[in-house]
Parts: structure tokens; sequence; C-alpha cells
């Protein structure tokens, strides 16, 4: 059997984004920024597809502006804010030590540049209060940023709740949604967002393109320099087959969102049971405030890249946490900070699931998981020390 269950490093694109990405390649190939009418046609797609994503949003069409993915978006909106912070003599920046590096790398450079950067801590489970935000909050905060939910470990935030807070005291909110999107009911409004990113590959859409919703009356400078697209806010020829296989298949996801939030979150659950009979494992995240088709366990006395490869070779891919840093050899910044030690990190497993996924692998990756494990603590002299009592476990039996 072969099984995909890493959707939170990228999904399969659905039919209906591949149908609508071939059909603009084909009919609507022209340039959005031409006058004749081959460009017009293109610029009519491009603007039902703002529409469609605002849609999903609950967002004003004007308030969307397309970009090369999540990571553009997050800096963007940072960057943006920060810009916009500093002509008003303001140089603080509230986030939390569990964001993606696209935030955390950002903020370290706008530290260098002269900002101030708060990071809050997360709790056992990774999550940070409204209270601990309006706490931080000083006269000379320009922006919050805290991501709408996890991509390590699932856990979902009170984005709502935080945003009220910086409504409240005048500060600009920005949430990474790139996990969020098209996975739980977003809502800008609702939501007290200012900003808010995402990414296409994430919800079954395709690679290389996303959003960042703009709240209108907040202003932020363009990042990329050269051109008018996107009203002067994102210079570039837009990316039009994508943007429109983005939208298409955004749509198609939070018009699934009930259905398809059950059937995971049954799956998601019963992955967690099973998982749990391995002794010395550990879930990560909260048991149920967490995105419905995410799983994370660390398991003691073995590495993650073990697991993964030892899957891999029963047709089960799965990940030891962000794509994004997987060629690195430190322990997840994420597992560290909801209170992991770093022998214990090494030793995690993430396991997500999407559309293209069903109940019947659940238990061929239970099954796989243990075997993998049970293989590799026989192989550990870690384990072997464990058992002998020459070393005490850290995870509870």
């Amino acid at each position: 059997m072969n099984v995909y269950a890493d959707n939170a490093a990228t999904t399969r694109m659905s039919q209906t984004a591949l149908d609508a990405v071939r059909d603009c390649m084909e009919n609507t190939w022209g340039n959005p920024s031409s006058l004749y009418e081959t460009g017009q046609k293109a610029k009519t797609a491009l603007e039902q597809a703002r529409e469609r994503v605002a849609a999903a949003l609950n967002a004003l069409p004007g308030e969307i502006l397309f970009t090369s993915g999540g990571s553009e978006a997050d800096n963007q909106a940072i960057r943006g804010a920060a810009a916009l912070g500093k002509a008003k003599g303001k140089t603080h920046i509230i986030s939390t030590t569990i964001e993606h590096h696209a935030v955390l790398h950002t903020l370290k450079r706008l530290e260098r540049e002269g900002f101030t950067v708060t990071l809050l801590p997360v709790d056992a489970e990774g999550l940070v209060t409204a209270r601990q935000v309006a706490e931080a909050i000083r006269d000379d905060t320009c922006l919050v940023t805290v991501m709408y939910a996890n991509n390590e470990i699932g856990t979902v935030e009170p984005i709502a709740e935080i945003g009220a807070v910086c409504r409240e005291r005048g500060v600009l909110f920005h949430t990474d949604a790139v996990q969020a999107a098209g996975h739980l009911p977003v809502d800008v409004k609702a939501d007290n967002v200012d900003l808010l990113s995402l990414s296409g590959h994430k919800f079954h859409g395709p690679k290389g393109v996303g959003a960042l919703y703009v709240r209108r009356g907040v202003r932020i400078p363009p990042l990329i320099e050269g051109g008018s697209q996107e009203r002067g806010k994102r210079a570039g020829t837009e990316n039009l087959p994508g943007i429109v296989g983005m939208a298409a298949a955004l749509s198609e996801a939070v018009e699934r969102l009930p259905e398809e939030t059950a059937r995971l979150t049954g799956m998601r659950d019963a992955l967690i049971a099973g998982l749990s009979e391995i002794p010395y494992g550990v879930l990560n995240g909260a048991r149920t405030n967490r995105l419905p088709g995410s799983v994370s366990f660390c398991f003691e006395a073995i590495e993650g890249e073990s697991i993964i490869l030892l899957l891999d070779d029963l047709g089960i891919s799965v990940s030891s946490g962000s794509a994004c840093t997987s060629g690195s050899l430190d322990p997840s910044h994420v597992l560290l900070a909801i209170g992991r030690p770093h022998e214990i990190a090494h030793g995690s497993v993430r396991i997500t699931l999407g559309a293209y996924n069903d109940a019947s692998q659940v238990p061929y990756i239970v099954d796989s998981v243990k075997a993998v494990v049970e293989r590799l603590r026989n192989m550990s002299p870690v384990w072997r020390d464990l058992n002998e009592g020459k070393r005490q476990h850290v995870i509870p039996a």
C-alpha cells in the first residue's frame, strides 16, 4: 500500500485545480495588464479568481493581493507593517516562539534593522493566549503576528481573541494562515485580522502561488518593486494559471469543509489512539484543538529521520517536522518550545492527512509505525540502557 501522509508539506493537486490551470493555460494565456482583448480576457479571469479567494475568507476582492506563496506573503505583511510602524516611531513587534521560519527569520532581519521583537512562550500544547498578547503590547508596538495553526504540531491558536485585543489597542494583527486556509473556517472579519497569509499548495492547489489579505485602509508598501500589478503592491506579471488554480482549489475546499473536517477528524483521532499504544511515546500539541488531519508524536530512544526512511520503504510518506527545515540536523524549535528535551525532539514523526487519504490507510500506518519503532529500538543502545535501568526514561510509559 502506498500512503502519502505529509499533506502539511504539500498536497496533491485536486482535479478541479488541475482542470482550472489547464484551461487557463490553453485559453486565457494573455497578460492581464494588456489593453487588447486577449489581455482583458486574462484580466477578467484574474479578477474572478480574486473574488473567489475573497469570498472564501469573507473579505473584499480589493483586499486580496496575489503572491508567489506563503513565505512571500509573510514577508510582505511583516515588513510592510514594520515600515508603517517605523514611520510613526513604533518599532516593537510581538510574535511567538513556534512561528514558521518565514516569520521568525523576517523578525530576525528586522531586529538587525533596529526593531525590538518579543517572542511569547507557548504552553505544553503549543498555545499562546490573548492575555499574553495584551500584557506584551507596549506604546511602541506596531505589529502582532501569530500563526493560525502550527505546521508541525497542528495546534490551533485563539486568533479571534488575539485579534480583538489588537484591534482594541490599535495594533496591526497578522496571522500566517498557511496551514489553516482550506482546512478551518477562516473569516477575516470575525477573526479581527488585518493581514493574513495563505499558500495554494497546502489545500490541493498549485505550488508557487499564494495570497495576502490586507484589510482595507492598511496601506503597506510593496516588497517587490518594478510594475503596477496588484494595484502597485506587488510588481511582476501575475502567475495567472496558478492563481486561477489556487482560487478553484480554495473554493472547493471551503465548500467541502464541514464533511471533510468530520472525515479527517475521525481518521486523525484513530491515528492518535493507535499510536498512543506505543510505550514511551507522546502526542505533540493539543489533543482536540488541532487541525483535522494533523498528528505529531515523539518516541523515546529513536531518531525521527530513521522512522521516515523505514516508513518510506513500506510505502508511507511522512515527515519529522517542517518541510522547510528537513535538511537541518537541529531539533525542531517548535518541539523545544513546548518543552520536549533535545533527545526526545529528535524522535518525532508528523503524519498529516488530506483529501486523498481514506480510513482504510489508518490501520496500515499505525501497524507500520509500531513495527518500525520496535525495530529501531531493538537496534538502539540507548533503548537497551533504558531497559536495563542504566538511564531514566524521559517519557512516561
